[in-house]
């Protein structure tokens, strides 16, 4: 890119030179034209040729997240494409915060991705005040790649087996049941709290620090409800452990066909998922975002790629950077409201 700004600004100085000549007319105009051509042409050529050197893929959690799973899926076919090799950079911490920054301060060649979250795109920004980064200023979305949804689930004990008998049951115990998250914040949280007030009931939020300790209580009846990842709550509903009352995608899942949806259950446009997708840093050029993401697509539509995907409980998207980027503004909006309501601390 550097180089290409560099002989830019060469041509325009000999355009320049050539007007204040003493060439005829004729030769002017055709050594002129031929410059102009080369300046309009050149980001064409940049596009064709990119990328030319190896990638480097940030990924802002730990190997063996959800987010690491996706990309380690997809990068080697995104690789094949693009015939470059992509390495992947786990820079985990701080809820994804560590990875956006160094990826927000990286150089806009397009030589550096970022696969983001929806909490750190959509949740976190409405969270913290002090972000060393905006989402709006320091990325540019290339392409959605791939959505996780949760499932709520109940202890068996809790004599609920859908959505509208929990949420009579709620209303005729008001502030009794109790629900197990995640962390404050979290999409756990979000969504326990998002299902409260569309069924305008009161529920008990108890906060556990991670998954792990929340299964612990959830499975030994200390708490009632849960909105937890697909695959990992699912053997436990088949085992008899936990009861399923619906996924929280918009369609229901291959891997739970007999489970509805909560937006099927009587709430209209209800879809809580964990997404995945990548973002590049906010000055890259136009013809590299598409680039990569019209390969990106090309990518996600691979049955292989879906079928891995689907085994992990995920399902591929593949979209545009502008419907990419109207989805983020969605779920930020939705999240905004959600916090405001609900009237989960923010830190400031």
């Amino acid at each position: 890119m550097l180089r290409f700004r560099t002989l830019s600004a060469t041509v325009i100085s000999k355009i320049g030179l050539l007007l204040g000549s003493g060439l005829q007319i004729m030769e002017r105009i055709f050594w002129v034209t031929v410059m102009l051509l080369f300046l309009i042409s050149a980001p064409l050529l940049h596009a064709q040729t990119y990328p030319t050197k190896l990638l480097r893929l940030i990924v802002p959690f730990p190997p063996g997240a959800g987010v690491d799973i996706v990309s380690r899926t997809v990068m080697p076919r995104l690789s094949e494409v693009l015939g470059q090799q992509i390495i992947i950079d786990n820079r985990a911490g701080a809820g994804g915060i560590i990875g956006a920054e160094l990826a927000a301060k990286s150089a806009n060649d397009g030589y550096t991705i970022l696969m983001a979250t929806a909490g750190m795109l959509t949740i976190i920004p409405h969270m913290q005040s002090k972000l060393p980064y905006s989402v709006e200023r320091d990325f540019i979305p290339v392409s959605l790649v791939a959505s996780v949804p949760s499932m709520l689930v109940v202890h068996p004990s809790l004599p609920v087996r859908t959505v509208h008998d929990f949420v009579t049951l709620a209303r005729n115990r008001p502030g009794v049941i109790n629900y197990a998250s995640t962390g404050n914040g979290t999409l756990p949280h979000l969504a326990a709290e998002f299902l409260r007030i569309q069924a305008k009931v009161k529920l008990v939020h108890v906060a556990y620090k991670g998954s792990a300790p929340a299964m612990t209580d959830l499975l030994g009846g200390e708490v009632e409800m849960f909105f937890g990842n697909v695959l990992s709550v699912l053997p436990m509903v088949n085992a008899g452990r936990l009861r399923a009352l619906a996924v929280t995608s918009l369609q229901r899942q291959s891997v739970s066909p007999k489970v509805p949806t909560v937006a099927e259950s009587g709430f209209p446009g209800f879809e809580v998922v964990t997404w995945f997708g990548l973002m590049l840093p906010g000055a890259t050029q136009r013809d590299i975002v598409v680039k990569l993401q019209n390969e990106m697509i090309k990518v996600t539509k691979l049955p292989d790629i879906q079928e891995k995907l689907s085994v992990q409980g995920a399902s591929t998207i593949g979209n545009t950077s502008e419907q990419f980027a109207a989805y983020i503004k969605t779920e930020s909006d939705k999240w905004a409201k959600v916090l405001k309501v609900s009237g989960i601390k923010i830190e400031q």
